[in-house]
């Protein structure tokens, strides 16, 4: 919870840094199609062998997972610091409280996971488009033009490249276990 707290305040005051909604856009889209193509839920975490090296990782683990989730706020709130701390008080309890319903949820009905990643798809290309060094180069008023036109691109990418990924993992899957037999 802290980390998200840290996390969200420095990401605003970078949000004004140019190119760096560029490189979190593209990490965004990168997380968004990593949900949808991670078949497994799992990830090899090498075990600690003492405590502090166990809570090292459990840090850095939080610390990665928390970014996404800071990146989306910061880009969804702008400069509305209201919107800022709303979307902390949404996110924070959620998390802490709701992460075994949510998984159930995300379990047993799979669309949302898509709509998820649609949605950050859609948080990132709006977040690319409205880059400081973007904004100076196209003009404020094309930029608030594009915005619409560009979050929407951004979800269509990430649920097509996802979609694309996930069944060409499949195929190969398929043909794999064609040749064992």
């Amino acid at each position: 919870v802290l980390l998200r707290v840290i996390f969200t305040f420095f990401v605003v005051m970078l949000m004004q840094v140019p190119y760096l909604q560029l490189v979190g856009s593209a990490l965004l889209l990168w997380i968004a199609v990593k949900l949808l193509t991670d078949e497994s839920g799992e990830h090899d975490v090498a075990a600690g062998t003492s405590l502090w090296s166990a809570v090292r990782t459990v840090a850095i683990a939080d610390a990665v997972m928390s970014l996404d989730n800071v990146l989306a706020i910061a880009a969804v709130a702008k400069d509305s610091m209201f919107l800022l701390i709303l979307g902390l008080a949404i996110s924070i309890p959620l998390i802490v409280a709701g992460a075994a319903l949510i998984m159930a949820l995300l379990s047993r009905f799979p669309i949302f996971v898509w709509l998820g990643a649609g949605l950050l798809g859609w948080v990132a290309g709006e977040m690319l488009i409205t880059d400081p060094w973007l904004e100076g180069q196209l003009g404020t008023a094309l930029v608030h033009r594009l915005e619409m036109p560009m979050a929407a691109l951004g979800a269509l990418f990430v649920v097509g490249l996802g979609y694309l990924l996930k069944r060409r993992a499949h195929q190969t899957a398929a043909s794999g276990s064609e040749l064992g037999h």
